[in-house]
C-alpha cells in the first residue's frame, strides 16, 4: 500500500501499545513522570494550541529548550500537525541565534523560563517570530519583556485532547530542522522531512545498529537541540522505550544519578562527556550494572576510554558517527561473529573504529586516485548518500561545496579496513601535512590520552618554514598529575605509539580546551591561540 511514512503514527503506537510506560524528567523542581498515554494527549493539545495562534502546515516553530517532557511533547506536535520543528542551540552567540530564528523564518518561539534572557536580549531584531511561548514549572508568571506571550501550561489546559493529527501529509514535506554550529561563517540550515525521520528512527532498533527496543530505558544525554538529540526521543517513542530525560544544565553527578536511579540501559553522547562521567566516576561509587551499552559519537572516542568504561565498570561503549546532514546516524561499530574469537587487544582496536555503515546509506571513500583501497591504511574523504541524508543547506547557496554529484561530500577524511570498518583519521582541515605526509591529529590526541595523567588533549597543526606544518599539542592533566607530568614525559610515552616525524614538537599544557556548543574541541580557537603563543603566523583556511 501507498502508506505515507510520518511521524504522527510514530506517538500513535505508543499511545496505544505502551500507554503506561513512562517519560521521566528532571526538572527544576524535581523529578516530572508521565506516561505515553498523557504525552499523547499533552501533544494533541499542544498542537490543538499552536493552530490557534496561527500555526499552519510548513510554518516553522522554534525551541529553545533543554531536554525534557515538554521538549518532547513539541517534538511529534509540531511534525505532526504538518508544520516543521526548529530546534535551536542554546549556546550559539546572539548574533548566530539571530541569524538562524530570522532565517528559518520562525513563527513561534517556545522557550524554557531560564533561557528568556537570551531571548530578550535579541527580540528586537527577530523579524519574523509573532508570539513566545514560556515553558516554566512555577505558578507565578515570570516576568519578561517578550509580547505577545503565552503560558505553555495555560495554552495546553485549553487545548483538544482529541485533536485529530492529518493524515494527507505529502511524506516529502520538511518536519524539522537543524542548524550546524559553525566553527566558521554562518550556521547552515539542515532540514528533515517526514519520510526521513520515520527511515532514520526505524533503523536505530536493527539489531546491529543501535537496538533500541522497548525494554530498554534510555537516558538522552546529547542536547535535544542538537540533531533530534541523534534520534533518540523520536524512536524511542515509537519502540515504547522508557525515556529519561535529564533537564537543565546537567553535570556529569545527575548523569550518573540518573543511571543509578531510573536503571538506564542505554545513553548516548560525546567522548567530552564520557570523559568528565569517567572523573565523576573515579571520585564517587554509583551502580551502572543496569547499562548495557554507552553510545559515543560527535568525535572519536579514546581507546583508552572505551578500554576502562569496559574493563573497569563492565560498561561496552558502542562508537558511532554522523553529522547534522546525516539525521545523524551513519555508522556503527559492533563486532561481527567472526571477530568475537578475536584478542581484546584486537577487538579494542575494531571497537576504537566508527565503524560499518548502516543500511539504507550508500557511501564512497574517495582519495586523489579514485576510490581507495580497503586496506586500513589509504586515505580518503567520505561520501554519503541515502533517505536521511541532506541534499542540501536550507536557503543557502554553500549548499554546492558540500553536495555535488548526487553525493554528500563530508570533508571527513577516513580509510577502511577490509572489513568494511571506517575510521574517521580528520576533518579534510584538521590534518596535519609535514613534509609531504600526512598526520592524523585524532590518532595522536587518543594515543596522548591512554596515559594515566592526561584528562585531555587536542592537537592541531602550526605552520613550519622546512616542514609545512607540525602538530603541537595540546593537554589538561588530572589533578593529581598537575606538575609532575612534564612535556617530556609525553613525549617519551608517545615514542613507541607512533613515528618519530609524528611526534609534537610542541607540548601546552592548558586548564581547558575550547570546545563547541555540543561538547567537541574547538581546533579553529585553539590553533589561534598556540600560533599566538608561539610567534608564528596563523595558519590561512
Amino acid at each position: 500500500m501507498n502508506v505515507p511514512l510520518l511521524v504522527s503514527p510514530m506517538l500513535e503506537r505508543a499511545e496505544r501499545i505502551f500507554p503506561d510506560k513512562e517519560i521521566v524528567s528532571r526538572m527544576g523542581n524535581g523529578i516530572v513522570r508521565h506516561t505515553y498515554r498523557e504525552l499523547g494527549r499533552r501533544t494533541r493539545r499542544l498542537s490543538s494550541a499552536l493552530e490557534g495562534l496561527g500555526v499552519e502546515k510548513g510554518d516553522r516553530v522554534g525551541t529553545l529548550a533543554w531536554n525534557h517532557h515538554r521538549h518532547l511533547e513539541a517534538y511529534f506536535a509540531v511534525p505532526s500537525m504538518g508544520a516543521v520543528l526548529h530546534t535551536i542551540n542554546i549556546r550559539l552567540s546572539p548574533e548566530h541565534l539571530i541569524y538562524v530564528i530570522n532565517h528559518a523564518g520562525d513563527k513561534i518561539l517556545l522557550v524554557d523560563e531560564d533561557l528568556l534572557p537570551l531571548v530578550e536580549a535579541i527580540r528586537d531584531r527577530l523579524t519574523t517570530v509573532e508570539a513566545f511561548i514560556i515553558m516554566t514549572d512555577q505558578n507565578k508568571w515570570p516576568d519578561t519583556s517578550l509580547t505577545p506571550v503565552y503560558s505553555y501550561e495555560d495554552l495546553l489546559e485549553d487545548g483538544d485532547p482529541n485533536y485529530v493529527f492529518p493524515k494527507d501529509l505529502d511524506e516529502n514535506t520538511p518536519a524539522g530542522m537543524c542548524y550546524t554550529s559553525a566553527t566558521t561563517g554562518l550556521p547552515k540550515g539542515v532540514v528533515y522531512t517526514q519520510r526521513s525521520i520515520y527511515l532514520h528512527s526505524l533503523c536505530m532498533g536493527l539489531a546491529d545498529t543501535l537496538a533500541i527496543s522497548e525494554a530498554d530505558t534510555c537516558l538522552s544525554v546529547v542536547p535535544m537541540f542538537h540533531v533530534n538529540a541523534w534520534g533518540l526521543p523520536f524512536a524511542c517513542t515509537w519502540f515504547g522505550t522508557k525515556q529519561v530525560l535529564p533537564g537543565p544544565r546537567m553535570t556529569p553527578r545527575v548523569i550518573a544519578e540518573l543511571i543509578q536511579s531510573e536503571r538506564v540501559t542505554v545513553t548516548g553522547g560525546v567522548p567530552t562527556i564520557w570523559i568528565a562521567l569517567l572523573k565523576e566516576l573515579e571520585e564517587h561509587p554509583y551502580d551502572l550494572s543496569s547499562l548495557r551499552g554507552l553510545l559515543c559519537g560527535g568525535s572519536a572516542v579514546p581507546k583508552e576510554v572505551l578500554r576502562t568504561f569496559e574493563e573497569k565498570y563492565g560498561v561496552s561503549v558502542v562508537h558511532a558517527y554522523g553529522m547534522t546532514e546525516t539525521s545523524p546516524l551513519v555508522t556503527v561499530s559492533r563486532l561481527k561473529s567472526c571477530q568475537q574469537r578475536l584478542s581484546p587487544g584486537e577487538q579494542l582496536e575494531i571497537k576504537s573504529k566508527q565503524g560499518i555503515v548502516i543500511p539504507g546509506l550508500e557511501f564512497r571513500v574517495v582519495g586523489a586516485s579514485g576510490d581507495i583501497a580497503w586496506d586500513g591504511k589509504e586515505m580518503g574523504e567520505l561520501f554519503l548518500r541515502g533517505p536521511w541524508i541532506a541534499d542540501g543547506y536550507y536557503n543557502d547557496d554553500r549548499s554546492t561545496e558540500a553536495f555535488r554529484d548526487g553525493w554528500l561530500h563530508t570533508g571527513d577524511v577516513v580509510t577502511i579496513d577490509p572489513e568494511g570498518f571506517i575510521k574517521i583519521m580528520d576533518r579534510t582541515k584538521d590534518l596535519i601535512k609535514s613534509g609531504g605526509e600526512w598526520i592524523s591529529s585524532v590518532d595522536l590526541e587518543n594515543a596522548l590520552m591512554a596515559h594515566e595523567g592526561v584528562y585531555e588533549a587536542a592537537v592541531v597543526a602550526v605552520p613550519h618554514e622546512k616542514w609545512q606544518e607540525r602538530p603541537v599539542a595540546c593537554v589538561v592533566l588530572k589533578e593529581a598529575y598537575k606538575g609532575k607530568v612534564s612535556a617530556e614525559d609525553l613525549l617519551e610515552f608517545l615514542k613507541p605509539q607512533v613515528a618519530k616525524w609524528w611526534l609534537p614538537d610542541e607540548v601546552i599544557f592548558l586548564d581547558q580546551i575550547p570546545k563547541t556548543s555540543v561538547g567537541k574541541f574547538l581546533k579553529r580557537e585553539l590553533r589561534e591561540r598556540v600560533t599566538e603563543s608561539l610567534g608564528v603566523q596563523e595558519p590561512v583556511e
